[in-house]
């Protein structure tokens, strides 16, 4: 039987998957109507032109009013869209060169390219996207890469902060990844379980420390699929020592947290999707991510949804008000422009100017 809403919101609501086509099928609205159901993630196989999006994601939230539409769009090789208007956003790595060379131009450059990114995103339908990345660029990784700001803490956090009062501009929060940090292993939790050797006093002092500056500005934070042995045994985004002690008591981050997808190499040491999600979300998670999943008929998809729902029932998980009102607070809270408005508005003129 579908399921239905039920008239009060959901007790929470932790599950983003995402949809196999441009426009939805039967499955993906009954997906959309479960009530575990809270966000909806797309890929650059979701995007054809920005009348097809806008259309898409209106037909989404009249299934679901206050789901939480997000997509990867950093900029660089990171942007799922990129034509019928959107602009090619330089990789984060662009800001901090230019940051050598003009520290404050390079804060401003910033600002635009986030107020550029979330207003674009926002005159589609889209709520968020999962920027920006505080991984520092020890030049090891090359999943990171330029995605990275620089390999400076300072640099990284100030860089940010400015990118995140551009989305804030728009109407968009953040989301800081991939904490405590991914910059300095080699292997891509992708296709592979890495491993950081350092202590945790190496960690906090470089690496982590974007978090701790950011603390009252990050509204949403994404652990890493990496091991630090040397703090806990699992990846960080199943670690309550690193979720609970480290983030929010130690860190005082109080926003939301994201699992990373539950597909990826990095998350399976945890066990199935369902293990994954109960892990992820004991470990003080409030939403987890099972991506591209749906392309094959999404089984995998429903397999999390009735697993997670017999895991409350069986008591293995227990939803969360907290983490509902932490979702709910990640809505915009203001109308976005029409793309037409947006390419007239002054703000959004003087921005596209100010991008290295």
């Amino acid at each position: 039987m579908p399921h239905t809403l039920p008239d009060s919101p959901p007790i929470a609501s932790p599950v983003v998957l995402d949809i196999a086509a441009l426009t939805l099928n039967a499955d993906d609205r009954r997906r959309l109507q479960h009530p575990l159901t809270g966000g909806l993630i797309f890929f650059a196989r979701n995007w054809q032109g920005r009348r097809q999006l806008t259309e898409l994601v209106a037909e989404i939230k009249s299934i679901r009013p206050d789901i939480l539409v997000c997509v990867d769009h950093e900029g660089g090789r990171v942007q799922r869209f990129r034509t019928d208007g959107f602009t090619h956003l330089p990789p984060m790595r662009a800001l901090g060169e230019l940051w050598m060379k003009d520290a404050l131009t390079a804060t401003d450059a910033a600002t635009a390219a986030g107020y550029v990114l979330g207003a674009e995103l926002r005159a589609c339908g889209v709520d968020l996207s999962f920027t920006p990345v505080l991984d520092l660029d020890h030049g090891a990784s090359d999943v990171i890469g330029d995605r990275a700001f620089h390999r400076d803490a300072r640099v990284t956090t100030m860089l940010a902060k400015s990118l995140m009062h551009g989305l804030l501009l728009a109407g968009m929060h953040n989301c800081g990844k991939h904490f405590p940090g991914h910059g300095f292993v080699k292997a891509d939790s992708h296709v592979a379980v890495p491993v950081d050797k350092r202590s945790l006093k190496a960690i906090l002092a470089d690496d982590a420390r974007p978090y701790e500056w950011l603390s009252t500005s990050l509204a949403s934070v994404m652990p890493a699929h990496v091991v630090y042995p040397k703090v806990d045994a699992q990846p960080a985004g199943f670690s309550a020592r690193w979720l609970k002690d480290i983030l929010r008591l130690q860190l005082g981050f109080n926003g939301l947290i994201f699992s990373d997808d539950l597909s990826m190499e990095g998350a399976k040491i945890a066990g199935s999707a369902v293990d994954g999600a109960v892990a992820a979300l004991d470990a003080g998670c409030d939403m987890v991510l099972l991506c591209n999943q749906s392309l094959d008929g999404g089984a995998a998809v429903d397999a999390l949804l009735d697993g997670l729902e017999a895991a409350a029932a069986q008591g293995r998980w227990q939803p969360d008000p907290d983490s509902e009102q932490r979702r709910r607070g990640l809505l915009p809270q203001t109308a976005p422009l029409t793309w037409d408005e947006l390419m007239h508005a002054p703000a959004y003129q003087h921005a596209l100017e100010r991008l290295p």
